[in-house]
């Protein structure tokens, strides 16, 4: 009897760890895409920097989102409803720091900093999401944290230019800024309610987010005034709409919840890496051999840190 308890328990635990095996493989590929889809972004708001006003890229950036969300979305949102306005304070702190504010950051950053420096300081911020994860109770292992520290050391040189020193432009403060947000957004999808379903949180952040940019939007109308319907602007505006909005987001919480804020943070090391090189390929911003070298330790520090080794 006990062999044939054996022979008919012995299939199912094989497939329940062969699932538990791909779900780091599938959350590093998610946060892999994120990252890749958001550099695009940074190029583009540096882009748009002399051309559409900082919260109004960003006030159009989240309507476009909307837009394609909520043919996705609006079902499961309006069955959660009231798990959503149970949860309004979460639901409106995440809209805040992940949507009205990360976001319209990037942009005031783009009027006056390169995209290679906003990618730069940006993956300074996965540093944050491990302190927030350590200070939870979570142990980082000591190959995660060297990857960190790796990878960190390799975005202090890029942003001190070469010395350990820093050297921070005006427009650098308003993307360290970001990273901070965007960091508190990322340990705070950790603490999503479990009744919350991926689609109709990211929808319902989305319009708040946006609601939330309303009375900025309205001022900058009336100071700067609005700007020019081409396909210069409307291209870029739906590229982050759809896809660094959309897309990215919704893959981005769903690697954190598969596999956490830090080790996602490892991957988003990557960002400079790939700003980098999407700036210097599509708008001709310079990379010399200081930047080569700072992301060959970037990438070093990647691996460590999304090391499965504890």
């Amino acid at each position: 009897m006990a062999v044939v308890d054996r022979v008919r328990i012995d299939p199912e635990r094989t497939a329940t760890a062969k699932r538990r095996g791909r779900v780091p493989g599938l959350g590093l590929l998610l946060a892999a895409v994120a990252t890749l889809v958001w550099s695009g972004s940074f190029v583009t708001s540096r882009a748009l920097h002399d051309s559409v006003p900082p919260v109004q890229a960003a006030f159009w950036r989240w309507i476009v989102a909307v837009l394609a969300v909520a043919p996705l979305a609006a079902g499961a949102a309006w069955r959660q409803r009231r798990a959503l306005r149970r949860h309004f304070g979460f639901v409106s702190l995440a809209a805040l720091l992940g949507v009205t504010v990360y976001n319209t950051l990037v942009n005031q950053a783009g009027t006056t900093t390169s995209a290679g420096t906003m990618g730069m300081v940006m993956a300074a911020s996965p540093v944050l999401m491990a302190v927030y994860e350590r200070l939870g109770g979570a142990r980082l292992g000591p190959r995660r944290a060297a990857g960190m520290l790796i990878a960190c050391a390799g975005v202090v040189l890029l942003v001190g230019r070469g010395s350990p020193g820093t050297d921070f432009a005006a427009g650098d403060l308003w993307i360290v800024a970001a990273a901070v947000c965007f960091a508190s957004y990322s340990a705070l999808l950790k603490r999503r309610p479990v009744e919350l379903g991926g689609p109709a949180f990211l929808l319902a952040t989305f319009v708040l987010g946006a609601v939330m940019l309303l009375p900025a939007y309205g001022i900058s109308l009336a100071v700067q005034g609005g700007f020019e319907v081409a396909a210069g602007t409307v291209g870029p505006l739906v590229y982050v709409g759809v896809f660094s909005s959309a897309l990215a987001f919704f893959a981005w919480n769903k690697a954190v919840s598969l596999i956490g804020a830090a080790r996602a943070g490892a991957v988003y090391y990557l960002q400079p890496v790939c700003v980098a090189l999407l700036s210097w390929l599509l708008i001709d911003e310079a990379m010399g051999a200081l930047q080569v070298v700072c992301m060959v330790l970037i990438l070093g520090g990647v691996v460590l840190g999304a090391s499965r080794s504890r």
